[in-house]
């Protein structure tokens, strides 16, 4: 029986998806939350489908375990190959981050030119691009795989001259095709929001799927009478909770830094039982 004061499940490859827990928390601050980061096994830009998926089933298990109501895929790249796949195996609300951002970058563009850039899995899968066609069939779409971006966050590298080159190098590209609009299609990649935004200028408008999906996320939940009541959520126990696949100690001291709130504790679990 799923009920309303029951957490919501966000998971990641790692820490990306905290830009999503992010915008989570702003946007619904009374709810509860469960966050996984499989930081043992980042990144899953470079993984095979089959092997997206299979994590991303284990990781489903084991927020299933926590009775989660609704779980949020905080990956393109798991939303890109597992989403679909996922949604057959539960019976409760799951949703990815790329829809909201695909509708937000056709809502948004003037000239019908909108990039988008990703890991190799997310750029690879041509889902922005299909989800984006679907909606304005006349668009111009460019797409740019950025490796290394998520590597130089992980290491907090958010304000660096080498983070400046590499980011430099691989929107020249983009700034060819002159579009308008450019969809961050990457969890990490908010956190390099101004850097970009400054490489690409003012008038380039900048698509966080982040922010989108917990506006979809509360919607959803409002539709199914699942947002939680703010009269009894204080009885329902831990209001944040963090679990990772490996580095506890790193990723505590990450989320404490990017989230409104301090994180006390992350658990490590061993993923692989699920």
């Amino acid at each position: 029986m799923i009920t309303q004061n029951a957490p919501i499940g966000v998971f990641d490859s790692g820490i990306g998806g905290l830009t999503v827990a992010r915008e989570i928390i702003r946007q619904m601050p009374q709810e509860r939350m469960i966050y996984f980061g499989d930081t043992a096994r980042v990144p899953y830009g470079s993984k095979s489908r089959d092997t997206i998926i299979r994590f991303s089933r284990q990781i489903i298990r084991f927020l299933n375990t926590k009775k989660v109501k609704a779980i949020v895929i905080a990956c393109n790249t798991a939303s890109a190959y597992a989403l679909e796949t996922v949604k057959q195996d539960v019976n409760i609300p799951i949703i990815g981050v790329i829809h909201a951002g695909a509708k937000s970058a056709v809502d948004a563009t003037k000239n019908g030119k909108i990039g988008i850039i990703g890991t190799e899995g997310t750029i690879r899968s041509g889902i922005y691009e299909s989800v984006i066609r679907e909606m304005m069939p006349e668009v111009k779409v460019s797409s740019k795989a950025c490796p290394l971006l998520v590597p130089l966050v992980e290491e907090g590298w958010f304000h660096d001259s080498v983070t400046d080159e590499v980011t430099s190098r691989y929107l020249s590209e983009l700034k060819s095709k002159y579009v308008d609009t450019l969809v961050l299609g990457c969890t990490h990649y908010p956190l390099l929001r101004s850097t970009v935004k400054r490489l690409m200028g003012e008038n380039v408008t900048l698509i966080n799927p982040a922010y989108e999906t917990a506006i979809e996320l509360k919607r959803l939940l409002g539709e199914k009478n699942l947002l939680c009541d703010p009269e009894t959520v204080e009885e329902a126990g831990e209001k944040y909770q963090f679990y990772v696949s490996d580095l506890a100690e790193k990723f505590t001291s990450f989320a404490s830094a990017i989230l409104p709130e301090q994180v006390k504790e992350t658990r490590k679990i061993d993923i692989e039982n699920y």
